[in-house]
């Protein structure tokens, strides 16, 4: 799957700035493993300071960006690059870029079974959500340009009509049955033959719920 993270920086100058003349915009990746990809966008260029001006005079600016991508998705195979790139001059000061980074070749983590319920009793009252990658990305802007650019998680902020997949663990009692287990949590037996071994539960047993979709 390929997904499009846009980003948005303002660039303040110690000059005026009438006319951009020329930019450019290349990138570096200086990590990519795991759930992190991290690197900077290099924007150079030249500019007039005034409208009547002769004189170019040269910028250069670094700017960092870290993307956290879930655990749930691997990245190692991910292909980065730039797929957009735009800027605005603001106030006769500010230089605004636009950039958007193209993360091609992200893969799905399909969860085994003990490592749902790993998870999830990591924190046992809180339900686990495992969400699709939205479309888009929203980017947290920093006011200070020395720290570069930060980036939510590309879980975070999600539309409440985003598609989750949502897990419970029970863990089995004297009087339970798959059929009560079932209607308790208003589930199928067939949900629950997806993610557990039904052939023979007994007390103890951590059986795993998943989301009712009605």
């Amino acid at each position: 799957m390929k997904k499009l993270v846009p980003f948005k920086k303002d660039i303040a100058f110690d000059t005026n700035i009438a006319e951009i003349n020329s930019i450019s915009l290349e990138h570096e990746i200086t990590n990519h493993e795991e759930s992190l990809i991290a690197g900077k966008f290099i924007v150079s260029g030249d500019y007039k300071m005034t409208d009547t001006s002769t004189h170019l005079d040269n910028f250069e600016y670094e700017l960092p960006f870290n993307i956290n991508i879930d655990k749930k998705y691997n990245i190692d195979n991910a292909e980065i690059d730039i797929s957009d790139f735009y800027y605005e001059i603001i106030n006769n000061r500010i230089l605004s870029v636009n950039i958007e980074l193209s993360v091609d070749n992200v893969e799905e983590v399909v969860m085994e079974r003990e490592e749902i319920i790993e998870e999830l009793e990591k924190a046992p009252e809180i339900i686990e959500e495992i969400p699709e990658i939205p479309e888009e990305v929203q980017t947290i802007e920093n006011n200070e340009p020395r720290e570069g650019i930060n980036v939510k998680s590309l879980f975070d902020g999600l539309d409440e009509d985003e598609a989750y997949t949502v897990y419970k663990i029970h863990i089995v009692t004297e009087n339970d049955t798959v059929e009560s287990i079932a209607l308790d949590y208003e589930v199928t037996k067939e949900d629950l033959d997806k993610y557990n071994n039904l052939s023979e539960v007994k007390i103890g047993d951590k059986i795993i719920i998943p989301a009712n979709e009605n």
